[in-house]
């Protein structure tokens, strides 16, 4: 399994890219809502922080993937999807909020 992580693959980047921030969204979101219940229901974070910090794992494995490893494709792939959910994040907050 960790081998096929490795290759130089745009696919590889953009299923990976688009994955990944949502897996660490759900996790962050649900630890967020099981402090919150402890504190009369009131969220430890926003939404809009939680977004971030998603989104800020693809940044940290676009980067290993294009300076530690040399996989500009799957780098790329990272970079699509990282800049996407940044568009997609200030409509979020700032127009549709």
């Amino acid at each position: 399994m960790l081998k096929q992580l490795k290759r130089d693959s745009l696919l590889l980047g953009l299923i990976m890219g688009m994955i990944i921030p949502w897996a660490v969204f759900g996790i962050l979101f649900g630890i967020n809502q099981l402090i919150g219940s402890y504190h009369y229901d009131v969220p430890f974070l926003k939404t809009s922080t939680l977004m971030l910090v998603s989104v800020l794992v693809n940044v940290f494995l676009m980067r290993y993937y294009m300076v530690k490893l040399k996989f500009e494709k799957t780098g790329k792939g990272f970079l699509m999807f990282t800049f996407t959910y940044i568009i997609i994040f200030f409509i979020y907050d700032y127009i549709i909020k």
